[in-house]
């Protein structure tokens, strides 16, 4: 005996058609989540980006040593 149960007429349809929307669901997260990841890889390439041209403006302008020393003091106090 089937252990789902008692068939119905169009039971089978019906599982068939909640089987392949469940399968269609699967396909769209699995796309949006290689998306996500991809816009996620990209974020945090454009951040370390923007990290290294403050760090160099920061050189250029004579000030990366003194926000070095207050980021040091501070956490000395």
């Amino acid at each position: 005996m089937d252990a789902r149960g008692p068939k119905t007429p169009g039971g089978d349809a019906l599982g068939d058609a909640a089987e392949n929307l469940f399968q269609e669901l699967q396909e769209h997260f699995q796309a949006l989540t290689a998306t996500l990841n991809l816009r996620v890889e990209e974020m945090g390439s454009r951040i370390e980006d923007l990290q290294k041209n403050v760090s160099d403006l920061m050189v250029r302008a004579g000030i990366e040593n003194s926000i070095k020393e207050q980021v040091v003091i501070s956490r000395e106090t």
